[in-house]
């Protein structure tokens, strides 16, 4: 049997998947056709019920409940790990309500964060995650923008500078890992189908740790030239022991962004129980 599976080029999800869909584990009857898209644009394809199998931001979970459920392997959560609003000049917490700020996709975690910690702020345009460092650096000083994955590491270098940690507004506002992305699976899928795709995903995530620190070709690939120290502080941020199971901590921390998707105004509630919104582990 053969299904759809997307996941995004970044070199933590390339280090999860690389076992499972290059044949370095036995997946049995099991076979995948990979998409490899940024976040933002797996988000979309959810959205659109289009993937068997799909990484997508905790922040559109909300979107997206009525045809997947959360598998239990292969998310990023963790603390320290957040996105990061940053300018080009200094700026205050009290002025970013009137700045303009870059955000990598409306239906993001990094979306959601930012808004918790910024209700008032009007002034938002969408943009590739990749964009957004250059973005800052082009725009006048009352632009900001919100970065993720590998920019946290190349930020500083640039002669950017942080306004806020968004992740750590989060842990302390709420009291639980950051809840950035996970692996969903269709709802019509057999149970037996999901739990035995979510056990492999497990097993793939061993199986590179096993191997750690090497980076293998499949990571370097589709890494953007991105040097292997780079990678390595990508892999080591956001694979952890979340990524092989998320636990209780991990479940409440998502059961968290639908509790605050619920209280942001939307006129549609997320009704929904644990049973039915994790793959049973």
């Amino acid at each position: 049997m053969k299904y759809t599976l997307g996941f995004s080029p970044c070199p933590n999800d390339t280090f999860i998947f690389d076992a499972l869909v290059n044949n370095k584990i036995d997946t049995g009857e099991l076979q995948f056709d990979v998409r490899l898209e940024d976040v933002e644009t797996l988000n979309g394809f959810a959205i659109k019920n289009q993937l068997d199998f799909t990484k997508v931001s905790y922040g559109v979970l909300p979107l997206i409940l009525k045809n997947y459920k959360v598998l239990n392997s292969g998310s990023a959560l963790g603390k320290g790990v957040g996105p990061l609003l940053i300018s080009k000049e200094k700026v205050t917490f009290d002025e970013v309500n009137d700045c303009i700020v870059a955000l990598p996709g409306e239906n993001t975690t990094a979306h959601l964060l930012f808004s918790q910690a910024f209700p008032r702020a009007k002034n938002k345009i969408f943009k590739r995650y990749d964009e957004i460092e250059n973005f800052v650096l082009d725009s006048g000083n009352k632009s900001l923008g919100v970065i993720i994955h590998e920019n946290r590491f190349t930020y500083f270098d640039k002669g950017l500078q942080k306004v806020v940690d968004l992740g750590n507004f989060w842990e302390e506002k709420t009291g639980y890992p950051i809840p950035l992305g996970g692996i969903v699976g269709k709802r019509s899928i057999d149970e037996k189908i999901l739990m035995q795709v979510d056990l492999l995903i497990k097993q793939s995530i061993e199986f590179a740790f096993k191997n750690y620190p090497l980076i293998t070709d499949y990571v370097k690939i589709h890494s953007q030239e991105m040097e292997t120290n780079v990678m390595k502080k990508h892999i080591d941020l956001y694979v952890n022991n979340y990524s092989i199971q998320l636990g209780t901590d991990g479940k409440n921390a998502i059961e968290k962004v639908l509790n605050v998707y619920n209280q942001s105004g939307n006129k549609e509630k997320i009704m929904i129980g644990e049973n039915e919104l994790f793959v049973t582990s």
